[in-house]
């Protein structure tokens, strides 16, 4: 995937880069995996607004896509490399030997007519998925589950993996691009690769209303609110805001919000580089 720098015919395009859209070979989706994905607005049951800066956008649909990968043994076959508008990374149609179809996140290198297969003891190329436990040491995954059956929960975005670094017991290490190491259990399953679209990182909107088509209202800064509204509020003239601190008073740029007692914090052996 690659990125193409517009010419600046208007001032929307002055600073755009865009997103090339080289590796996508289908434009309509598969209409039995789709489903409706209602909007909120940022509003609740009652009607109250409960997230700001939420409203309008496109309207989308939902793609099902398979984060289990739990069809052990059955062949399946790349027909489409698909744009998403629910996610960063890029999805791949698969059709299996048994007639099923499935929608999963392509990974980096996936080619249409190539065959996947998920299960015990398949080779470690790109797009196929496995026990953790059976993954060579140093291989490259994404789409990896946290509790075995339940789906891929890290590394599921543009670009995101994690590398296999050790095996001890029922437990495996995986190193993640933040510098965090932590353990899996190896029953686990993850995919083989990196997820697509990894010049997502370098996409630049150009507008603010390209913002508005992805459903994101203006932000106000809290030191442009007054003091009952913000705790970087108020102040004589442009005051910067002393610490910056979120709507209810946590501290931001930097301190740690992740709870003590969080059941996880013992399978994480180094904690994310600063």
């Amino acid at each position: 995937m690659a990125v193409k720098k517009l010419k600046p015919v208007t001032p929307g395009t002055r600073f755009r880069v865009a997103p090339a859209f080289d590796e996508l070979t289908a434009s309509k989706p598969e209409k039995s995996l789709l489903a409706p994905l209602k909007k909120t607005g940022g509003r609740n049951s009652a009607g109250k607004m409960t997230n700001r800066y939420i409203g309008g956008g496109h309207k989308r649909r939902l793609r099902v896509i398979d984060f289990k990968r739990d069809k052990f043994g059955v062949p399946a076959v790349v027909k489409t490399i698909e744009y998403d508008p629910n996610r960063t990374a890029r999805i791949a149609l698969l059709f299996y030997a048994d007639g099923a179809k499935t929608y999963i996140i392509a990974a980096e290198g996936l080619q249409v007519g190539q065959t996947v297969i998920s299960g015990e003891s398949v080779a470690p190329e790109v797009g196929n998925a496995m026990h953790l436990i059976n993954v060579p040491l140093g291989t490259i995954v994404h789409n990896i589950e946290l509790k075995p059956g339940k789906g891929g929960a890290l590394a599921r975005s543009a670009g995101g993996y994690g590398q296999v670094v050790a095996r001890e017991g029922k437990y495996v290490t995986i190193k993640l691009p933040s510098g965090e190491m932590r353990l899996v259990l190896g029953t686990c399953i993850a995919t083989v690769g990196t997820v697509s679209n990894g010049d997502h990182m370098n996409v630049v909107l150009g507008k603010a209303g390209r913002k508005r088509w992805l459903g994101r209202r203006p932000r106000t800064r809290g030191v442009a609110m007054n003091p009952v509204d913000h705790p970087m509020g108020g102040g004589e003239g442009r005051s910067s805001g002393g610490h910056p601190r979120s709507r209810n008073g946590l501290l931001a740029k930097g301190k740690k919000t992740r709870s003590s007692k969080k059941y996880s914090n013992k399978f994480i052996i180094s904690k994310r580089s600063k």
